[in-house]
């Protein structure tokens, strides 16, 4: 290519003009002068620019360049060799344990990962090649079905984007050894809890681990940076950063903390499993004979020790659960929960009167309650089928992510029992801890009485709950729905524990025992004293039409002990104000360390 230029340009000018043009164009280029054409430099690609013509010699090196031409230019077989060795790590452990995934109901890791993050999702990958050296000798990938294949050392950890939002992850290859902990495998996991801290991301933790390595413990198991590090840095992210873990198999001895440590805990059904000791531990230990599933399974831990959160059918609805899930909660405690459109319920407003019995006694179903104030299709309930007489789940008011602790009169007409306690207090912690605001929905006969929840701990899980209540600062609204007796009023968010409203339904009662009980207690021996039943029973209905009036929400208005009775029609609409109006409140705790209680 020849090009003219201005008869004022130097020789300096000229020979950069030369380089940078055939470097930009990939071709040869002349320089001639633009009055008497005279050849001022020339370049090439190949020469990288060297000029030549009347001050070619100025380049030092007689005009040549040892640079390779522009089609040489590209990966060598060492990136190729560097891209065979990755595909060979992303096929996981031995074939034929890749092969059995599909009878034991479960996806392989990486397909695993691709459900979960998609094609994109996947942002990075570390460790890759942890082990590399223990099975690649030499640089010979371990056989198919060779023991020796531990890629990644069986554990995958990097960063994701997950509903739009930057997670960190890790995720156990079972292929490898059975997801199995090892030294390097441990190194990986610590680093993505502690890099989790400095970025304030949430964690998700796809557990699918047999435990440690037992033949290989050296390393990791005792060490100040080994697998009991796990649960030092779970503890200082709780509160932090979510952590969610989801199960899809048997997680067992250490394995089975990481998802009691996590805030929220997902078993898949039919797969997963979490115990202290596999079932041949037991039995060695015990003599007691006893299969997984009854030891740890899914059903063990939704009904009765409550470590489970959601139970999924299947490793799609294990994902969707968690999608919802990390709907309501912020990235870290530093930030405000996310906010979506507001919806209408999904049933009317004006139905909530007619949901909820006058007589104390009678049973009917919170949800129906729920379901005609908050946002439609936005309610999460958390621990279902452990302690049913509270109700816990996240929910939206106009968009709002709240945490909704109710009591369930459909369900021992809504005592509150040890394990109930326990389940509200948790879950008020968590929703505290995450900036998400409390709506207590109240209808209780109060905590439950006799010898065997004495056994079971109600006053220990009692303090609990009304100590959570106490100590939460985020905005708080308690609805008197119908009866609020005895110390439930108080773990109910009642007027003496600092909620922004106390609000009161025309069915609310507030009294230290119902009327039922009170009457038996006060006036038993003036009763027992009438000879006449007919005369009796009256007097008893007498007593007990004056009782109620004494504690008839109404007079709790006229005293001021609650802040306003609603029209139910319009409890929504009066939700919906408040926690707008205390959106960003801030509450300030007695200066100390922590509180002993929890």
């Amino acid at each position: 290519m020849e090009v003219k230029i201005t008869d004022a340009t130097t020789d300096q000018e000229a020979q950069a003009i030369a380089k940078a043009l055939a470097s930009h164009l990939g071709d040869d280029v002349e320089l001639y002068a633009e009055t008497d054409g005279e050849l001022l430099a020339t370049a090439s690609p190949a020469s990288a620019g060297t000029p030549s013509g009347k001050d070619a010699s100025a380049t030092g090196d007689g005009g040549t360049s040892s640079a390779p031409p522009a089609d040489d230019l590209g990966p060598t077989d060492r990136e190729h060799k560097l891209r065979d060795e990755i595909e060979d790590i992303l096929e996981g452990g031995p074939e034929k344990y890749r092969e059995r995934l599909a009878d034991q109901g479960k996806l392989f890791v990486r397909d695993r990962l691709d459900l979960w993050f998609g094609d994109d999702g996947l942002q990075f990958e570390d460790g890759r090649f942890a082990n590399f050296d223990e099975w690649h000798p030499d640089g010979q990938a371990g056989e198919a079905d060779s023991g020796n294949r531990i890629p990644a050392d069986g554990l995958i950890t990097g960063a994701a984007e997950f509903e739009g939002r930057d997670v960190h992850f890790m995720a156990n290859d079972f292929t490898v050894k059975a997801g199995s902990m090892a030294e390097k495998g441990v190194e990986k996991f610590l680093r993505m809890q502690q890099r989790a801290l400095k970025t304030g991301k949430p964690v998700l933790y796809l557990m699918d681990s047999s435990g440690g390595r037992i033949d290989q413990q050296t390393g990791f198991f005792a060490n100040r940076e080994g697998i009991g590090k796990y649960y030092y840095n779970h503890s200082m992210l709780s509160g932090r950063v979510p952590q969610i873990c989801v199960l899809y198999g048997p997680c067992i001895a250490g394995a089975a903390y990481t998802p009691v440590f996590a805030d929220f805990t997902v078993m898949v059904r039919d797969v997963s499993a979490m115990a202290i000791a596999s079932p041949r531990m037991v039995e060695m230990v015990t003599g007691e004979e006893i299969d997984l599933d009854d030891l740890g399974g899914p059903d063990v831990h939704a009904r009765h020790s409550g470590s489970a959160d959601l139970i999924a059918e299947d490793e799609e609805h294990a994902r969707e659960l968690v999608a919802k899930l990390i709907g309501y909660l912020p990235d870290n405690a530093d930030e405000k929960p996310p906010q979506t459109e507001g919806r209408a319920p999904e049933r009317s407003p004006a139905e909530v009167d007619s949901i909820v019995p006058q007589e104390p006694n009678k049973g009917y179903d919170m949800f129906d309650v729920i379901e005609r104030v908050v946002d439609a299709d936005s309610v999460l309930e958390l621990r279902p089928e452990y302690g049913p007489e509270i109700i816990t789940a996240f929910a939206r008011i106009d968009g709002r992510p709240v945490g909704i602790v109710a009591n369930q009169p459909k369900q021992r007409a809504g005592a509150i029992f040890p394990d109930a306690a326990e389940k509200a207090a948790q879950f008020i912690w968590t929703c505290d801890a995450y900036e998400i605001p409390l709506l207590y929905l109240c209808d209780t006969p109060g905590f439950m009485a006799g010898s065997q929840v004495e056994k079971e701990g109600i006053l220990e899980q009692g303090k609990r709950m009304i100590y959570a209540t106490s100590s939460a600062t985020v905005p708080k609204q308690s609805v008197v729905v119908r009866k609020a007796y005895g110390a439930g009023i108080y773990a109910m968010s009642g007027p003496a524990y600092d909620p922004e409203s106390v609000l009161g339904l025309p069915s609310g009662e507030i009294a230290i025992m119902g009327p039922e009980a009170a009457i038996n207690a006060v006036y038993a021996n003036k009763l027992a004293a009438i000879d006449d039943p007919e005369e009796r029973a009256q007097k008893e209905a007498e007593l007990r039409a004056e009782y109620r009036e004494d504690i008839d929400v109404h007079r709790m208005a006229s005293e001021v002990v609650i802040d306003e009775i609603v029209p139910p029609s319009e409890l929504r609409d009066e939700l919906e104000a408040r926690f707008a109006f205390y959106e960003g409140l801030e509450k300030d705790l007695p200066s100390k360390k922590h509180g002993t209680i929890l």
